[in-house]
C-alpha cells in the first residue's frame, strides 16, 4: 500500500468515525486542519506523510471527550495506523503529536514539539481562530451547556490540565482563556502570518458583542 493509499483510507475512516459530531469537533473541522497542515508543512519543509496522518487523527477520540484521558486518541491512532501496516516509526511520531499538541490551560508548560508537531499543532490551533473559530466556540459551549456571557464573571488562568477540562466557564470567556492567546504561541513563521489575520477578527468580533450586549 502506497503513502498516498494509506492517508486516503485514514481520510475516510475519520470521516466515517466523527461524521454528524456537534462540538465542533467533527469530520470538517478535521479536514480543515488536514488542509491547513499539508499549506505549513510545505512551507516549513515538514515531513508531509507524518503531517497529513497526525492532521488527520489527532481528534479521534478527543480528551476533552474521554474525562481528561490523554492516552485514548493516540491509542485508536496507533491501532489503526497498525491495520494499515505503517511504519512503527512513523506510528510513534505521529502518536506523540496526537498526545502532545492539545491546549490543556493557559498555565500549564506545552511539551517539545516536533517540526511536524509544531506544523499539525498550528493547523489545528488556527482553525479555533478567525470566523471558523468564532463558531466552532459557540457550538462547544451550546454543546456543554454553557452561557454565552456573564459580565459577572472572570475569565481563569487555569494552572492545569484537570482545571481547564472541569471549568464550566462561559463562551466569552474562552476568548480570553484560550483563543486570544493562540496567536502569539504559534510555531512556526507560516501559523504566525496566517494567524494575525485572523486573531483581528476576533477582537473586532468582540468590540461589536459588547456594543450589542450593551444596547448599542
Amino acid at each position: 500500500m502506497t503513502a498516498s493509499e494509506r492517508i486516503d483510507r485514514t481520510a475516510e475512516f475519520v470521516k466515517t468515525s466523527l461524521w454528524g459530531e456537534g462540538s465542533g469537533h467533527d469530520w470538517w473541522h478535521t479536514c480543515r486542519v488536514w488542509r491547513t497542515a499539508q499549506t505549513i508543512g510545505r512551507a516549513e519543509g515538514a515531513d508531509r506523510f507524518v503531517v497529513e496522518l497526525a492532521a488527520l487523527l489527532h481528534d479521534i477520540a478527543d480528551w476533552k471527550a474521554h474525562d481528561g484521558d490523554s492516552s485514548v486518541g493516540p491509542e485508536a491512532a496507533r491501532q489503526w495506523l497498525a491495520s494499515l501496516g505503517v511504519d512503527a516509526n512513523v506510528v510513534e511520531h505521529v502518536c506523540r503529536i496526537i498526545a502532545d499538541i492539545s491546549f490543556k490551560g493557559a498555565g500549564v508548560k506545552p511539551p517539545v514539539l516536533s517540526l511536524e508537531g509544531k506544523v499539525v499543532q498550528d493547523a489545528d490551533r488556527l482553525d479555533a481562530i478567525g470566523a471558523v473559530g468564532i463558531a466552532r466556540a459557540f457550538a462547544y459551549g451550546g454543546a456543554k451547556g454553557r452561557l454565552i456571557h456573564d459580565p459577572e464573571s472572570r475569565p481563569e488562568v487555569h494552572p492545569t490540565a484537570e482545571a481547564y477540562l472541569k471549568s464550566g466557564g462561559t463562551t466569552i470567556n474562552h476568548f480570553y482563556e484560550k483563543l486570544l492567546l493562540l496567536k502569539d504561541r504559534m510555531n512556526t513563521a507560516t501559523g504566525r502570518a496566517i494567524a494575525e489575520k485572523r486573531h483581528k477578527f476576533m477582537e473586532d468580533y468582540l468590540r461589536r458583542f459588547y456594543e450589542e450586549w450593551d444596547g448599542g
